[in-house]
């Protein structure tokens, strides 16, 4: 689950500039980075500019994510990619909740991090509330997958 975050990153990069494209050309035809316009690659590069300039405080978390994002092999991404989507249908409420599980599986081993999860699907509704209310997510953990 760790190797989800640089998704968020190169996701909303991608869906915001996705339709930049989506109108005039389809998939198939798009050309290599080299052969892009420079109006298309300043659509593709100027949201993640935006948020480099107006977030200085996470540019150390963005470097790391895509860097991480690049090592990662192809179904790596793939699993990423999946898990993003997955996190963008969930309510805000869900959302709140996985991001604290997620912040307080970060440090686990895998036998604990399975044992909190059987714990968590064994709980009420309120038994989760109360579990998130005294385990919050991290402040540095991303609100948002864009």
């Amino acid at each position: 689950m760790k190797k989800m975050l640089p998704s968020f990153l190169l996701g909303g990069l991608l869906l915001a500039a996705g339709s930049a494209f989506a109108q005039s050309d389809s998939a198939a035809s798009l050309p290599e980075w080299d052969k892009l316009t420079p109006q298309q690659r300043d659509a593709l590069v100027a949201p993640l500019r935006e948020r480099w300039n107006s977030d200085p405080e996470h540019r150390a978390r963005m470097l790391e994510h895509a860097q991480r994002w690049r090592q990662m092999t192809p179904e790596q991404r793939e699993k990423a990619h999946r898990g993003m989507r997955r996190f963008e249908r969930m309510s805000p409420e869900q959302r709140e909740q996985a991001r604290a599980l997620f912040g307080k599986m970060r440090g686990m081993k895998p036998e604990e991090r399975r044992k909190l999860i059987d714990q968590w699907k064994a709980m009420t509704p309120e038994q989760r509330r109360e579990w998130i209310e005294k385990n919050p997510p991290p402040e540095d953990m991303p609100r948002s997958p864009h």
